[in-house]
């Protein structure tokens, strides 16, 4: 793949990028910060991830313990770890099992992208709203109001930690030498996510009650094409391509032309999946649908009033 043709977005790149460009935080972080200004930042949190992870059985421990800890809490930041700590440790066992054609390069790569997720855990925990890229403060910001559906807490997530975090994991651990097996082993764990998509809703079903989470495509159908990025596949070919760009390119070329095009892609990403506001009734009904089994159908119709 050559820089030019890894600099071209895609349709739906090009449509999230329109996004959010039209979606400004600055003033939400204010906001946040106000409403956040009285909860004393969780100690015992902290003392979950406050080390940075040290090897792939670390992370996958320590998510499985964060994920119990802020589930067993109510805590909405759990709906996307409940999803991201089985993905974890399943490519720990396919690590493991020499599924992959360099396993420690793809141990690193795990523990590379796990620890920018630890990152912007413990800067929101913290406070630190500043420091934390606008994917990220959109999603905990979202599970911290807990106004959102269960599908979209875990699909702001994905896209704040695949769209965003891991353009910048893929430069921390490196796409060179052997830029042909390292591709050929981001793309296994392409496939080892697809194995995974019906495991994920099982466990948000098992976990929230989320009945409806199996027809979010449906429920979404409004909005599909703008979406499409959110597909894993295509998520993980633009921080590949991205990553290629940061390899290949000169560094004061590609970095500033990078950090914009990774955060405003992920932001309006983000801004898809918030867009629908409802009123109060209309998200209390879309709430009790999705644990009755019918958000697709409730979604449609109270996005259908809006438009």
């Amino acid at each position: 793949m050559t820089p030019i043709r890894a600099a071209v977005p895609t349709t739906e790149e090009a449509r999230a990028l329109l996004v959010g460009l039209r979606r400004a935080v600055d003033g939400e972080r204010d906001a946040i910060a106000a409403d956040l200004a009285d909860d004393e930042p969780d100690a015992a949190l902290l003392d979950l991830v406050a080390a940075p992870f040290a090897s792939v059985a670390d992370v996958d421990e320590r998510l499985a313990k964060t994920e119990s800890y802020l589930r067993e809490r109510g805590d909405r930041r759990a709906v996307f770890l409940t999803v991201y700590s089985r993905m974890t440790a399943t490519v720990r066992t396919a690590i493991d099992d020499g599924a992959f054609v360099d396993p420690e390069w793809t141990a690193a790569y795990l523990v590379a992208f796990a620890e920018r997720y630890r990152r912007a855990l413990v800067a929101f925990e913290r406070r630190a709203f500043g420091s934390l890229p606008r994917p990220w403060l959109l999603a905990f910001a979202a599970a911290a109001r807990g106004e959102t559906l269960v599908a979209q807490d875990a699909l702001l997530g994905i896209n704040a930690h695949i769209a965003y975090d891991l353009t910048y994991a893929l430069g921390d651990v490196g796409i060179d030498p052997d830029r042909g097996a390292k591709l050929e082993d981001h793309d296994r764990i392409n496939a080892v996510f697809a194995r995974l998509v019906q495991t994920a809703q099982d466990a948000l079903v098992d976990a929230y009650g989320a009945l409806g989470i199996a027809g979010i495509d449906a429920a979404f159908d409004p909005l599909d094409d703008r979406l499409a990025l959110l597909g894993l596949t295509a998520t993980r070919e633009f921080a590949w391509r991205n990553a290629v760009l940061r390899a290949d390119l000169p560094a004061r070329l590609a970095e500033r032309y990078i950090d914009w095009r990774t955060e405003t892609v992920a932001t309006g990403a983000a801004a898809v999946v918030l867009a629908p506001e409802f009123d109060a009734e209309a998200g209390r009904r879309l709430r009790v649908a999705e644990t009755e089994g019918d958000a697709a159908g409730a979604f449609r119709e109270a996005f259908g009033r809006l438009t």
